[in-house]
């Protein structure tokens, strides 16, 4: 398999989990549960997930970002969940935006290849120093998220729902 397909094979599997644990949240007290007063709720991760792929977007084929400047208040990096659903936009709509932005990003990756991904990325303002070129942005965005969604989870269990593996 080669490097790209490992990429993108990574990026599909940590968004299928994710997916695997959102369809659980139907309630506001759901989307909004949180096991501790500062970890970051279902719906903050949801948002928090299109935001950063929307920065992840920026950095390689900056034509293709839809920033959307509410979401990046409310999720990006360095916010905090709120409690209160009247601070975010109904979930469909965050759901919405996180696949949209995550569809873009495989898209970009799709028309890349394997000597693409090791395109030097200029350092910009935000920019982490660990990504290097385009391939590292794509293997961020998953273990990104693989952190993130691992938070999730632990909201999903306390919630009472079933593990998704193993359990």
């Amino acid at each position: 398999m080669s490097y790209k397909n490992h990429l993108r094979a990574q990026l599909v599997q940590a968004r299928q989990y994710s997916e695997g644990l959102l369809k659980a949240f139907q309630t506001p007290a759901e989307w909004l549960h949180q096991v501790h007063p500062k970890a970051n709720h279902p719906l903050w991760f949801a948002g928090h997930m299109a935001v950063v792929d929307d920065f992840f977007i920026r950095l390689v084929a900056p034509d293709k970002s839809l920033p959307e400047p509410i979401f990046a208040e409310l999720f990006g990096p360095g916010s905090q969940p709120s409690p209160n659903m009247d601070d975010y936009p109904p979930p469909a709509d965050v759901l919405r935006y996180m696949r949209d932005r995550r569809q873009a990003l495989l898209a970009i990756l799709d028309d890349l290849t394997d000597d693409d991904l090791n395109h030097p990325l200029p350092k910009a303002k935000g920019t982490p120093e660990f990504l290097r070129d385009w391939g590292s942005v794509f293997q961020m965005a998953a273990w990104h998220e693989g952190i993130h969604s691992g938070q999730v989870s632990v909201a999903h269990r306390a919630l009472g729902h079933k593990p998704l593996a193993g359990g």
